[in-house]
């Protein structure tokens, strides 16, 4: 049965064209300049759009867009001259400015999202500004569920793991590890470790499972996700899809049309301030002086897959809904996981975990460690330990990356 569509209005803060307005203070500066250097590269049309979308023409505003996706698009992304990136970022704006004067909400948020997610820097503090103004406009109505209304059935889900779950080393749990211990015990001896009771603070443990509280604040942004059944498989893909239809996608996890669906690794929280109001950076990131690289977001349905691999930091993934499996190996086995040699995909096995082929013999033999991680719970990943994540229900988890000072080696 399919879920009932939310209501969707724009409230207005008083009558008339200023009721649907927010401030550009970075625009207004730099707008000339940009379109200054955005001409000295041959954008001269471009720029004729963007002057014709500062005096308020949508179509105007909407062809700057289009021509500077295009020129994003041109070769590969590494090469994409950054004034177009923050000249997408200016058409982007334009667009939002002159759709929420029109009372619509909705579009003007998706391309705020598109800006911040494709464009540069430059007008980047503008683009989440705004995105704070509109979405407090923009109210959803929505009959409140749960992403994850019970529990699992355990045996059926374990029979879907791959050969030998939960036969080899059960990662370690401790409960409110100190910082001390979790650096001498676990990050300068290089193996990993479950620590409960250290998220006991975070509102996102009650608010991510409450469905109609992510759309209320997030359900008309716009997101990038994966498609297919994991980033090495042929139907692999990408998309923007908004939040809502991307929560729909994991709650019902029907992939006959679509496939599955993941957002994988995505600095969510630079596009949605209320979700990372609901967490907290976990104090262990900073043990021994370590510096945060980065905080993505991990969301999938059911099933998700992320094949063996390893990263290049020191990795806290904190779930937050949902249960996943996970499986590690020692850095040290690299050669017997067998890395592809394609330099895109160096950090990845060639081996299928749930379905090992005759052609890679080593790894049946080798030792490793694994775990069901739950709610509540935050695994610690050393650097280059590779690993293969299952979800085992919709899922909403979130990754920490950090790496140590300068004085202080990887393990």
């Amino acid at each position: 049965m399919s879920s009932p569509s939310p209501s969707v209005s724009v409230a207005a803060a008083a009558e008339g064209a200023t009721a649907f307005y927010f401030d550009t203070p970075l625009l207004d500066e730099h707008s000339a300049e940009l379109l200054r250097s955005v001409n000295s590269h041959g954008g001269y049309a471009y720029t004729s759009m963007a002057s014709l979308a500062a005096g308020g023409d949508l179509r105007a505003a909407e062809a700057a867009r289009e021509m500077a996706w295009e020129q994003l698009h041109s070769g590969p992304s590494d090469s994409v001259l950054p004034v177009w990136r923050d000249a997408y970022s200016l058409a982007c704006l334009h667009v939002a400015r002159l759709s929420y004067g029109k009372g619509e909400g909705v579009e003007a948020l998706r391309a705020l999202d598109l800006g911040i997610i494709m464009g540069g820097t430059l007008l980047r503090k503008d683009l989440q500004g705004a995105v704070d103004v509109v979405r407090r406009a923009i109210r959803v109505e929505e009959e409140g569920k749960k992403l994850v209304e019970k529990d699992m059935d355990r045996p059926e889900i374990l029979s879907t793991l791959p050969i030998r779950s939960l036969s080899s080393k059960v990662v370690p749990k401790r409960s409110a590890l100190s910082l001390e211990g979790f650096l001498s015990e676990f990050v300068l001896s290089g193996y990993p470790v479950i620590i409960t009771e250290g998220m006991t603070h975070w509102p996102a443990l009650t608010k991510w499972n409450d469905f109609e509280y992510l759309k209320q604040v997030a359900g008309h942004h716009t997101v990038p996700v994966e498609v297919g059944n994991n980033y090495l498989c042929s139907d692999w893909k990408q998309e923007l899809i908004t939040f809502s239809e991307f929560l729909e996608r994991v709650r019902s996890n029907d992939s006959a049309d679509v496939g599955p669906t993941y957002l994988a690794q995505h600095p969510l929280f630079d596009q949605i301030n209320e979700l990372k109001e609901d967490i907290f950076i976990p104090d262990y990131c900073f043990a021994g002086g370590g510096e945060l690289k980065s905080m993505n977001a991990l969301f999938g349905p059911s099933g998700t897959v992320t094949p063996l691999h390893h990263d290049p930091h020191h990795n806290i993934l904190a779930q937050v809904v949902g249960s996943k499996y996970v499986r590690l190996y020692s850095s040290s086995f690299s050669e017997e996981l067998y890395p592809y040699n394609d330099t895109m995909l160096v950090n990845s096995s060639q081996v299928d975990l749930d379905a090992i082929n005759k052609e890679f013999p080593k790894i049946l033999d080798l030792e490793f460690y694994d775990c069901i991680l739950e709610a509540g719970e935050m695994l610690y990943v050393p650097p280059k330990w590779w690993h293969y994540v299952r979800s085992l229900t919709p899922s909403l988890a979130v990754s920490f990356w950090w790496s140590n000072p300068d004085n202080m080696e990887e393990s």
